[in-house]
């Protein structure tokens, strides 16, 4: 059995474990620096390595033997996990929407005989795929909107928003700068910025720019789309509560208090849904046309089930790590997700959670 290690004992990370070791390929071993974390979540079936990813040595004793690693550990603990894994011939994967993290991965990656595959979860990560896949069935693309939201089902409070996934990870997308082509030119703009509104089976939405979604996509469609932007989708009324606190009451500059405030104030919840909505415009066969990817993926409704954001984002990476065993990926070096056929991604057998 090809033997990986899973780094990250919360949702995500056991829930990846967990499928590892149900498919009968994989031989697991879940790492976290809390133990009790680790004694109490474990799969059945999963080695329990406590392991401090502040270590770099810890970190290199724990890859030792190593087929691949899943990083499901916080965004700022990237560059450490990937360095070691270079440096034990580790192939990389991970789940992060940041930026500054995926740059430090991709330096890191520079010239490794292993391969490094950050951003590997839904938005970064499959959102790419099914982006690049639209926009070659066309002869001159005009228009990509990639619109992704992980939202409450049952929402009670003025944001309309409950917490699905990691609150670092939220603030980084509504407090760091967001990359679009337009006009045929790459450039960066303000989060919570560009509201749109939609409607979706007979449900209204809002959308508007935050980081980190789009991945590599405007490096890779640089010249040959028109106009590229990725926004998340919420409730409508939900973009001015939040410019409101991140912009007038100025909680991105001051991100541990908007951490405290919304993991105090928002409870969590599994009863979630998650949409997809990719969109292209511009020419088939000299015609204008239009082709669109939309899903909606909801959380289990059993009570050991899992949220439509822990499903989707881990059938992500699972469906990667899949492919590379299979032989189905490169060999070494920086993948950028949209490089992966969308054809091969949707045959994978974890891939059934988006069929």
């Amino acid at each position: 059995m090809t033997n990986i290690l899973v780094l990250g004992s919360g949702k995500i990370g056991v829930g990846i474990a967990q499928s590892l070791i149900d498919s009968g390929d994989f031989q697991v071993a879940l790492g976290d620096g809390d133990a009790d974390s680790l004694a109490e979540r474990a799969p059945e079936g999963a080695e329990k390595l406590v392991v401090d990813a502040t270590d770099g040595a810890a970190l290199k004793e724990a890859l030792q033997g190593r087929w691949a690693v899943i990083n499901a550990l916080p965004y700022f603990l990237n560059a450490r996990v990937a360095s070691a894994a270079r440096q034990e011939s580790v192939h990389y994967f991970d789940l992060s929407e940041d930026v500054s993290a995926t740059r430090e991965v991709r330096a890191i990656a520079e010239g490794a005989g292993t391969l490094f595959a950050p951003q590997c979860g839904l938005a970064p990560g499959f959102i790419s795929i099914v982006a690049h896949h639209l926009v070659h069935g066309f002869d001159e693309a005009h228009d990509l909107r990639l619109r992704v939201g992980a939202l409450a089902q049952f929402p009670d409070n003025v944001l309309r928003y409950n917490l699905t996934w990691s609150t670092e990870g939220l603030i980084n997308e509504y407090c760091n700068p967001c990359e679009i082509i337009h006009d045929g030119a790459r450039r960066e703009v303000l989060p919570l910025e560009g509201l749109e509104r939609f409607s979706l089976d007979g449900v209204n939405y809002e959308a508007f720019a935050t980081s980190g979604g789009i991945g590599s996509l405007c490096e890779t469609l640089d010249g040959k789309v028109r106009n590229l932007s990725y926004k998340t989708v919420r409730y409508p009324g939900h973009r001015d509560m939040i410019q409101m606190l991140a912009n007038d009451l100025k909680l991105c500059e001051n991100r541990e208090t908007f951490k405290h405030l919304i993991e105090t104030g928002i409870p969590i919840t599994r009863q979630d849904v998650v949409i997809i909505f990719v969109t292209v415009t511009g020419l088939q066969g000299g015609m204008l046309a239009q082709e669109s990817f939309v899903r909606k993926v909801y959380g289990d409704t059993e009570e050991e089930g899992r949220s439509a954001i822990q499903k989707t984002t881990a059938a992500g990476v699972l469906v990667l790590v899949d492919l590379k065993r299979e032989g189905k990926l490169a060999d070494q070096g920086f993948l950028r997700l949209e490089q992966v056929p969308f054809e091969d991604f949707m045959g994978n057998r974890f891939a059934e959670v988006f069929a």
